[in-house]
């Protein structure tokens, strides 16, 4: 018996009420998945995330009580679900990438999940093994999650949406910062190195689209919108001309930067880590090759994203 003409995945969103969990909440709901939302019993004291899956829920969103610690729970909701999109936390102020080791072990229990996106939506991890710390462990801990799901068979597609906009376009990637200067900006290097600047709604969607398309499963899919592969200096000077003002600039020599890791708190010195490896060390300046990776640009070349410019007209 075929899949009736129109009727979509069931999707199981873990992470729900996190920076891209609550976008890939709506984006699932928008291209009309049947969406489920997995969230911990601890939430209750939580009134802003109650306030936020209640909203899910008169939305349309099914909520379902469970945890990444209560294996029951996870196969419970997983048999009532076709594909399982990871948010968990990956980045430096929090880290629980690791944990989706016990959603694999559920995936595999039930046998059933026709695809399966880790926590992922940065830059390539498998392109990173030669990070430098303290930012290399994030890359490190997301292969073993990559590693695991491969070993066990299970369906999948690897979003590598390079940079979200909200922490590297919005304040043209000054550290610790998000919204955009107005007088003096820190230039990496010559300023001359390409970064791919993607607006997280752009990341959620992209990966919503991609969770029941089959030239996705078992790949790596890199979100390259090709207006938005721009240099740091590029997207300076779209900064200048849309306030009318030219910035003071500091350029920073590559070993003066990675000299500031111990003058910062820890968490920062992930940032300057991963700032080194975008601005200074180029490893966002490659083209998609291989069986094994596909571009947005070839999957949905009519997809309206959100430019650089559009992004920063916002702050104006």
């Amino acid at each position: 018996m075929g899949v009736i003409e129109g009727e979509k995945d069931k999707v199981l969103i873990i992470g729900a009420t996190g920076y891209l969990g609550r976008r890939l909440v709506k984006a699932s709901m928008d291209l009309g998945h049947p969406t489920f939302v997995l969230y911990r019993p601890e939430v209750a004291s939580d009134a802003e995330k109650v306030q936020m899956l209640i909203g899910f829920k008169m939305q349309g969103a099914t909520l379902l009580q469970g945890s990444l610690d209560d294996h029951n729970s996870l196969v419970t909701a997983l048999r009532q679900v076709d594909v399982v999109v990871s948010a968990v936390a990956g980045n430096h102020l929090r880290h629980a990438v690791l944990e989706q080791l016990k959603l694999i072990e559920a995936i595999k229990e039930v046998g059933t999940i026709k695809r399966f996106l880790p926590s992922e939506f940065g830059m390539d991890v498998d392109r990173m093994e030669h990070a430098i710390p303290p930012g290399a462990y994030v890359f490190t801990d997301k292969r073993v999650i990559r590693r695991a799901i491969e070993k066990a068979n299970i369906p999948y597609t690897y979003i590598s949406a390079n940079c979200c906009a909200g922490y590297f376009l919005a304040a043209l990637a000054q550290l610790g910062h998000f919204m955009p200067p107005t007088d003096h900006a820190l230039i990496y290097g010559d300023g001359d190195k390409k970064c791919i600047w993607v607006d997280e709604d752009d990341m959620a969607t992209y990966a919503m689209m991609a969770v029941d398309d089959p030239r996705a499963l078992n790949k790596t899919l890199y979100l390259r919108p090709r207006g938005n592969i721009l240099t740091q200096m590029e997207v300076v000077h779209t900064w200048e001309k849309i306030i009318g003002k030219e910035l003071k600039k500091t350029f920073v020599s590559q070993d003066e930067w990675l000299g500031s890791i111990d003058k910062v708190a820890p968490p920062l010195q992930i940032g300057v880590a991963h700032l080194y490896q975008i601005f200074y060390h180029g490893d966002l300046e490659f083209e998609v090759e291989g069986p094994h990776g596909v571009d947005s640009n070839d999957l949905y070349p009519n997809y309206k994203y959100v430019t650089a410019e559009e992004y920063l007209k916002r702050f104006a």
